[in-house]
């Protein structure tokens, strides 16, 4: 039973009849009302900005103040989280392109994917790629049913129950519960008595309209983010919600022969499709438009993405062969399908750099570009860890993910495309206003060098842009800075809308 020590009107509960799990539960559900309240305050009608950097640090605290509740040891990959997680977290506050914005995401997802690598052997150095993607599910699966599983099995509800009863905190808990009622009939009869305890009540007790709507919101905020923190404190595999050695599956009993000749079948159609490559890509524009009845432009363009899924599909094949068989004649097939992939990419590459020359940039084609490069230098790695026989590709892999993040943070997409397009002949003014904040001091430092008839239209575009910053916590450096150069060329934008 609990012990209980009165000291005057103060009541103290001793919890050290509570197992460290149970306590860890209490301390869980804490954390998931504490963040889900920071939630709702955070991000509730606010754009991405200061809101981001400062909910990752909440849940970067929670995590260290769990783990030394839970007293659990630091895991491989929660040293590794904090970082990478932090980082482009505050990345948030500088762009507001959106596909840069989900970039940062699928950049905080890979650190989570560290945080949930569980196993002390290996390291996540060493981790292969079938530990990466069993920490990922993991993460995946406890940010949606974490919560449960902490409901149901680790809050101590019983206990506490059992620990309340006959206690002066039951009787405390009774007349809350029978005051209530009564303060709010009165207290309602006394505002509509009186007007100036009217507008005292008012300005003491804010006025929340949509109380159900910000429930739902915290709640929707504190369930992946308790479940997420349910497995990162777990301290054995069997405490969490789905342990990874469940993930991993079992090899299959494929031999050399049948992996060796799926990738002769995929050596011979890459070498197929890069003769064609170099016929038309070194034959030049009249070649192309002899033989297939197309624009050089319209030719490129019709290929880029599907090549972009080459890419991707591609190395996810190369590396399940060689994660199947360890064979000298797997990994010289390996090779060569690499080399040629390659070729592939840089073709992908070519196409994007001809339809750019004629039409300019979209945040997609800047986005697939990054993604084929990154994906080139992933080839690289791969070809000399896994296909020579050595570990260590899967954290390569991140490691490479996370600079390409950081590259395009450092880059500024939105702002590289107004640079690029406000160049072209074929000039889209009406999505070139509808980039993010980042393009918007190029776009209003370049309208003077524009066409009088583009210059209105797209100046026309840029007045008419919202002036919400956000607040404080809705605050971005881009956000900011867009807003003061709208407010500083007004009069030259107003101007220039009405000489169309």
């Amino acid at each position: 039973m609990p012990e209980l020590r009165r000291d005057g009107f103060c009541l103290c509960l001793n919890l050290d009849w509570m197992s460290g799990e149970k306590r860890l539960g209490l301390a869980l559900l804490a954390a998931a009302v504490l963040l889900g309240i920071l939630g709702d305050l955070f991000f509730h009608g606010r754009p991405l900005g200061v809101n981001v950097a400062l909910f990752a640090l909440a849940f970067v605290a929670a995590l260290a103040v769990l783990l030394r509740v839970g007293r659990a040891p630091l895991h491989q990959g929660r040293r590794w989280m904090a970082l990478p997680l932090l980082a482009f977290a505050f990345a948030f506050l500088r762009h507001t392109s959106t596909l840069l914005v989900a970039t940062n995401l699928l950049a905080i997802a890979g650190a989570v994917t560290l945080g949930a690598l569980r196993r002390t052997q290996p390291s996540p150095v060493r981790s292969g790629v079938g530990d990466y993607a069993a920490a990922g599910a993991s993460a995946g699966f406890a940010a949606l049913g974490g919560a449960i599983v902490l409901l149901q099995r680790d809050v101590p509800w019983s206990e506490a129950q059992e620990a309340l009863r006959g206690t002066r905190s039951a009787s405390i808990a009774r007349g809350v519960a029978i005051g209530l009622p009564l303060v709010l009939l009165f207290g309602g009869l006394f505002v509509a008595a009186d007007a100036v305890f009217q507008r005292l009540v008012s300005s003491a007790i804010p006025s929340v309209p949509h109380l159900g709507t910000h429930l739902l919101f915290a709640c929707a905020i504190a369930w992946p983010a308790v479940g997420l923190l349910r497995d990162l404190v777990a301290s054995r595999e069997d405490a969490r919600s789905l342990p990874a050695d469940k993930l991993l599956a079992r090899r299959f009993s494929l031999g050399a022969t049948e992996v060796a000749t799926a990738l002769g079948a995929l050596v011979g159609l890459f070498a197929i499709f890069v003769a064609v490559q170099a016929r038309y890509f070194f034959g030049g524009r009249s070649l192309v438009e002899a033989r297939e009845h197309l624009s050089y432009a319209t030719y490129a363009r019709h290929g880029f993405f599907e090549l972009v899924a080459v890419s991707a599909l591609v190395l996810v094949v190369i590396v399940g062969a060689n994660a199947l068989v360890r064979s000298r004649i797997v990994r010289a097939l390996s090779v060569v399908l690499v080399a040629l992939e390659l070729v592939v990419a840089v073709s992908a590459l070519q196409r994007l750099r001809l339809y750019e020359h004629e039409y300019g940039l979209t945040e997609l084609r800047v986005w697939t570009t990054g993604v084929v490069l990154w994906l080139m230098c992933v080839f690289v790695w791969l070809s000399v860890t896994t296909l020579r026989g050595r570990g260590r590709f899967a954290v390569g892999a991140v490691v490479l993910g996370f600079a390409a993040t950081a590259a395009l943070n450092v880059l500024s997409p939105d702002a590289l495309i107004a640079r690029t397009n406000l160049s072209r002949p074929h000039l889209d003014t009406a999505y070139l206003a509808r980039l993010s904040d980042d393009a918007v001091p190029t776009l209003v430092a370049r309208l003077p060098t524009l066409r009088p008839d583009l210059r209105a239209d797209l100046a026309g575009r840029l007045l008419a842009r919202s002036e919400d910053t956000g607040g404080v916590l809705g605050w971005n450096a881009s956000r900011s800075r867009a807003q003061d150069v709208l407010r500083a060329h007004r009069a030259e934008l107003r101007r220039f809308a009405r000489s169309r």
